[in-house]
């Protein structure tokens, strides 16, 4: 079994490897800075299905059976299935459970789902209860906003603070065994509401709980020195911003280490997508399109990712209540087979 350090930081015991991944992205994201490297772009959001929602799910259950390919594996072979989105009841993730047969955990934690499943996903392994579990999440820009603010058909101007939902799914498949790509650590995230109620400023929402699980870790551990990566999931330029500064306050030199997955999707200054990218897809895709690979080109390498969710509603919002920040770490180390 696996041991707790300091405060909050989980160990785990037993090898967790990440033995294969898809990224499936939609056309506005193919079209940016990480365009190439997905391993499929859709042509159209609507993905030849009747409505967005259904169109989210096609993409997310492609995502899975791509992972499943490259594993040489097939569904019922899972152990567990573990992942979310942001729809009602997070539908999506379910219809791809309910197509895939295998043991489901449905999690709801916002843009933070794919860190909190690779976390779960690695207790379970790590506990001796499996040895092949598959994560999955996602987001599709149209639905969202359908359900989170306004039908994009009434036009509504954004403000500068807001963030554009990517339309992607990332799925991983994650091996009790050994593989270069291995989860050695995690940080349970906690809530941090700092009292803010704007739902189109969610990355200033969400950044005070990344520099709690982050700072968390770095206390935790020591283990700054040693990393080469912070990716955090989703905060866009305002969260990002804020929680570089409040880390940096706080003595921490993240300078040439810290990054935001929100910022990568997209060519900023082109696509219009005002404070960077979002959503249940923004992390799952940007990990396996670029930070993984790039893990590879060193012969060691640790990145710790720290999924950020806002956990609001469209009701609660409305109902004036503020919006609670969450954040859960991942660390993940690249090492070599066979060195």
């Amino acid at each position: 079994m696996g041991t707790r350090i300091g405060n909050r930081t989980l160990q785990f015991e037993k090898p967790i490897a990440i033995r294969s991944w898809a990224t499936v992205a939609g056309r506005k994201e193919g079209q940016g800075k990480l365009g190439r490297q997905y391993d499929f772009v859709i042509e159209h959001n609507q993905f030849g299905e009747k409505s967005w929602e259904r169109a989210e799910q096609k993409m997310q259950q492609y995502a899975l059976e791509l992972a499943l390919e490259k594993a040489h594996l097939y569904g019922h072979q899972l152990d567990y299935f573990l992942g979310g989105d942001l729809l009602n009841q997070i539908v999506a993730t379910s219809y791809t459970a309910r197509a895939l047969g295998a043991p489901y955990f449905g999690l709801y934690g916002a843009c933070s789902s794919l860190a909190e499943s690779m976390i779960l996903g690695s207790c379970l392994l790590d506990g001796g209860f499996g040895r092949l579990a598959a994560v999955c999440t996602s987001s599709h820009h149209d639905a969202a906003e359908r359900q989170l603010r306004y039908p994009t058909e009434m036009g509504v101007q954004r403000t500068l603070s807001a963030q554009w939902t990517v339309t992607g799914s990332g799925a991983y498949i994650l091996d009790q065994g050994h593989g270069s790509w291995q989860i050695t650590q995690a940080v349970p995230g906690k809530i941090v509401d700092r009292g803010i109620s704007n739902s189109s400023d969610m990355g200033s929402a969400m950044a005070a709980a990344a520099v709690d699980t982050i700072s968390t870790w770095l206390a935790d551990t020591g283990g700054l020195h040693q990393l080469d990566y912070i990716v955090t999931g989703d905060l866009g330029k305002i969260g990002y911003e804020i929680c570089k500064n409040e880390l940096t306050a706080q003595g921490y030199d993240i300078a040439g280490k810290y990054f935001d997955c929100g910022m990568q999707v997209y060519h900023e200054e082109d696509q219009d997508v005002h404070a960077g990218g979002s959503g249940c897809g923004c992390s799952a895709v940007v990990l396996g399109a670029k930070y993984l690979p790039m893990m590879a080109e060193k012969q060691h390498c640790r990145l710790l990712l720290v999924g950020t969710g806002a956990l609001l509603s469209p009701l609660t919002v409305q109902q004036g209540e503020t919006i609670p920040g969450i954040a859960h770490g991942v660390l993940i180390e690249y090492r070599q087979e066979g060195l």
